[in-house]
C-alpha cells in the first residue's frame, strides 16, 4: 500500500513549497473520520454519530464548517427535485420520480446536534447542505475536532443510494452522512446536490456500520475483523461469528475522500489477487442467471488493474471491489456500485471504466464541479486502451468520442468546457462534453505532440499531482514538460470556446525542383498540422508543422514514423506555405493526418491527388 496519511501530505506540500515547485503545489485540508451508523432493516431508518479531525491548513481563518447532507435530495421540492422537473431532458432514472415519492420512500439526514472540541455549536440545515457555525474560529495551521451525532431515512432507490433497487439489492449507501465539504483557495464547495459528481478532502476514515447479521456489507477499506465476521472474507471463528442477530463491521480506509457501502442477505463473494498490486472483490446476489457472466469478472480485472498501474501509475490502496448495487455504474473510493444484470462485455465494460475511475476521481480527485472532463473525460481516455487491450481488435477505440463531439458541435445547447457541471443547459450536452469531449481533447492532443508523449504527460500528472487536486494548469505543464512545447494557446481554446477545427489542402503547386504545398484554416480553431506527401513509388513523407504558438515542435520519436519539422505556422495567417522535398511532377498524393487523430470537421478538403493523365497523353509518354 502506498499509504499517504497526513505527515507524508504535511510533508509533501511543504517540500513544494521549498522548492517553489508551482505543479500542484498548493495548500490543502486534512481530514480524520470516525464514522459509526446503525442501520434498522425494517424501518429503513438509521443513526449515526461522526467525529471529524479538522486540519486546516489554509492561511485562513474558518468562521464556519459546510458539510453535504446528500440524502436530503430524495425529498419533494429539493433542488435535485426541481432540476429534474425544468431541464429540457430530465435523467429518465430521476424524471418526477423524487416528487412522487410518499414520506416513508423519502430520503432524510439530519444532525441533531455538535460540538467542537467539547463546546456546543450552531448548526443550520439548508436542503442537502449545513453550515456549522464552531464555537471559537479555526486559525490557519490549526486543527479542532468536531462531533456530531445524526439520523436519518434511507431512500427507496431514484439515483446512486437507496433502498430495493431494481435488481433487489437492499442497501446502497453512497452519500449518505455529513460529509465536510471541501474548501479551498476558491472558498467553500458547498452547492446542492442534482446528482453531478464530488469534490471531497482526503483523510483516514474509520466506518462501523451496525446491521442484521444475515446482511453481507461491502464497504470502502480494510474489514479489520474478518474472522469475526465471515461472509467470505474470511473463514471464520466459530467461538466469535454467528453468535450475534446483529454484527458490527468496522472498515478503515487511508487517504480517502469518501466512503460508501453496500448490504445485501443474498451476496456471495469472489476473489482475484492483482500481482504486486489489490485485492479484487466480487459482490453479487447468489443467482445461477447472473454466476457464469460474475465469475468471468475478476481474471478480466485483474489484467485491467495491471494495464492502468503500469501505464498510469500504480493503484495505491490495498483492494477494490466490484459491487452490484446502485442504478448503474458510480464509483467511490476502493469501490464501485455497478447493476449486475449484464453481458459479459458490458459488466467488464462497465467494471473497467467505473475502476479506471480510482486513478482520477479517487488519486487525483479534481473539482469535478468545475472541471468533470479532467475525471470522466481522462477515464474514457484510458479506459477506452483498456479495452482495447481485453479485447484486442483494430478498430479506433477513441473513434466514438470524435463522432459524439462532431454531434455535440450540432446542437443548439453546446457549451465551452469550463460551465459548471451543475449549470450546463442540458444533460446531454453536459455528457457529450464530460465524457466523449473530455477524452477527445486528450487523445487529440496526440496529433500535437505524440500520442506516446501524451501517455508520459499523463503519468508524470499521477506522480506529481496524486493526493493534490489538480487543475487544468496542471494537466497543461504535466503535458509541456514532457514535450518542450507551449500549449496554453491548445487548452485556452478548447475548454473555454466552443470554435471549430477546420484546416485544409488549399493548393498544391510546383517549385523548382520541389513542391509547394498551401495550407488554409478554414476553422477559427488553431492548430498544427501533419502532411503525408506520397510519390508515384508509394513512399510516403511525412512533414509535421508546428504552430509559432508552440515554440517548438513535436519531439521526435514521438510518432510510429519518422517525419520533418517544418517552419512554424505563423498564427495570425490564415494561409501558410509548405515546401516539400518531392518534385511537384512524382507526386502521387499529399493527405492532412487528421483522420482518428483530429476533430476536424471536414475531411473534403483535407487532400490533394493530381488530376488524372489523359488516356492519349498516358499513351504518348509510354511510347517516348
Amino acid at each position: 500500500m502506498n499509504k499517504y496519511g497526513r505527515s507524508a501530505g504535511l510533508a509533501l506540500a511543504l517540500t513544494a513549497a521549498m522548492m517553489g515547485h508551482a505543479q500542484c503545489g498548493r495548500w490543502q485540508q486534512w481530514i480524520e473520520v470516525d464514522l459509526s451508523v446503525d442501520l434498522d432493516v425494517r424501518t429503513h431508518r438509521f443513526t449515526g454519530t461522526e467525529r471529524l479531525v479538522y486540519h486546516n491548513q489554509s492561511p485562513d481563518t474558518l468562521d464556519e464548517l459546510w458539510f453535504h447532507l446528500y440524502f436530503n435530495a430524495f425529498r419533494p421540492g429539493s433542488e435535485m427535485d426541481l432540476r429534474s422537473r425544468s431541464i429540457a431532458d430530465p435523467d429518465p432514472r430521476v424524471g418526477a420520480r423524487i416528487a412522487a415519492l410518499a414520506p416513508h420512500e423519502q430520503g432524510e439526514l439530519r444532525c441533531t446536534s455538535g460540538s467542537q472540541d467539547g463546546r456546543a455549536v450552531t448548526l443550520e440545515h439548508l436542503g442537502t447542505a449545513m453550515r456549522l457555525v464552531p464555537a471559537a474560529p479555526i486559525l490557519p495551521g490549526s486543527r479542532t475536532t468536531i462531533e456530531l451525532a445524526f439520523t436519518g431515512q434511507v431512500p427507496v432507490q431514484i439515483r446512486r443510494s437507496g433502498r430495493d433497487n431494481a435488481e433487489g439489492i437492499a442497501y446502497s449507501m453512497t452519500q449518505w452522512y455529513p460529509k465536510v465539504a471541501a474548501y479551498d483557495d476558491r472558498g467553500w464547495h458547498a452547492g446542492p446536490y442534482v446528482a453531478r459528481e464530488f469534490y471531497g478532502e482526503w483523510g483516514d476514515h474509520v466506518l462501523r456500520i451496525t446491521i442484521d447479521s444475515a446482511y453481507t456489507v461491502a464497504a470502502t477499506g480494510v474489514l479489520q475483523d474478518p474472522e469475526a465476521i465471515g461472509h467470505g472474507y474470511a473463514a471464520p471463528d466459530p467461538l466469535r461469528a454467528g453468535r450475534s442477530a446483529r454484527n458490527t463491521w468496522v472498515f478503515r480506509a487511508d487517504s480517502v475522500h469518501d466512503v460508501a457501502w453496500a448490504a445485501d442477505p443474498d451476496y456471495v463473494q469472489r476473489t482475484a489477487q492483482v500481482p504486486g498490486g489489490p485485492l479484487l472483490r466480487c459482490f453479487f446476489q447468489d443467482d445461477p442467471a447472473l454466476r457464469p457472466v460474475w465469475e468471468q469478472l475478476p481474471a478480466y480485472m485483474v489484467r485491467s488493474f495491471q494495464f492502468m498501474s503500469e501505464r498510469y501509475g500504480p493503484y495505491p490502496w490495498p483492494v477494490y471491489s466490484f459491487v452490484q448495487g446502485g442504478d448503474g455504474g458510480m464509483e467511490y473510493p476502493m469501490l464501485t456500485l455497478i447493476t449486475g444484470k449484464r453481458s459479459l462485455g458490458s459488466l467488464v465494460g462497465v467494471s473497467v471504466h467505473e475502476s479506471v475511475h480510482s486513478w482520477y476521481y479517487g488519486v487525483l480527485a479534481s473539482d469535478e464541479g468545475h472541471h468533470p472532463w479532467m475525471d470522466e473525460g481522462f477515464t474514457e481516455y484510458a479506459g477506452s486502451k483498456v479495452m482495447q487491450h481485453l479485447f484486442g481488435g483494430d478498430k479506433d477505440p477513441h473513434a466514438g468520442a470524435y463522432e459524439a463531439y462532431r454531434m455535440l458541435q450540432q446542437l443548439p445547447e453546446n457549451e465551452p468546457m469550463t460551465v459548471h457541471a451543475d449549470h450546463f443547459r442540458t444533460n446531454r450536452a453536459y455528457g457529450i462534453t464530460a465524457y466523449s469531449k473530455g477524452e477527445m481533447v486528450l487523445h487529440q492532443l496526440g496529433s500535437v505532440i505524440g500520442e506516446r508523449t501524451v501517455d508520459q504527460g499523463l503519468r508524470r500528472l499521477y506522480d506529481r499531482c496524486r493526493f493534490r487536486h489538480p487543475r487544468p494548469v496542471d494537466v497543461e505543464r504535466s503535458m509541456e514538460q514532457v514535450s518542450g512545447v507551449e500549449l496554453d494557446w491548445y487548452f485556452d481554446q478548447w475548454l473555454n470556446t466552443t470554435r471549430e477545427l477546420d484546416l485544409a489542402v488549399d493548393s498544391v503547386a510546383p517549385e523548382g525542383d520541389h513542391t509547394v504545398v498551401v495550407l488554409r484554416r478554414v476553422g477559427e480553431m488553431l492548430s498544427p498540422v501533419d502532411l503525408r506527401v506520397t510519390d508515384r513509388d508509394g513512399r510516403a513523407t511525412h512533414v509535421h508543422v508546428p504552430l509559432s504558438l508552440m515554440r517548438g515542435a513535436k519531439p521526435a520519436g514521438s510518432e510510429a514514423y519518422p517525419f520533418t519539422v517544418a517552419e512554424p505556422w505563423p498564427w495570425p495567417e490564415q494561409v501558410f506555405r509548405v515546401p516539400v522535398a518531392v518534385p511537384f511532377d512524382r507526386l502521387a498524393g499529399v493527405q492532412l493526418l487528421t483522420a482518428g487523430r483530429m476533430a476536424d470537421m471536414d475531411a473534403t478538403n483535407d487532400g490533394w491527388a493530381p488530376p488524372p493523365v489523359p488516356p492519349e497523353e498516358g499513351k504518348r509518354k509510354r511510347q517516348r
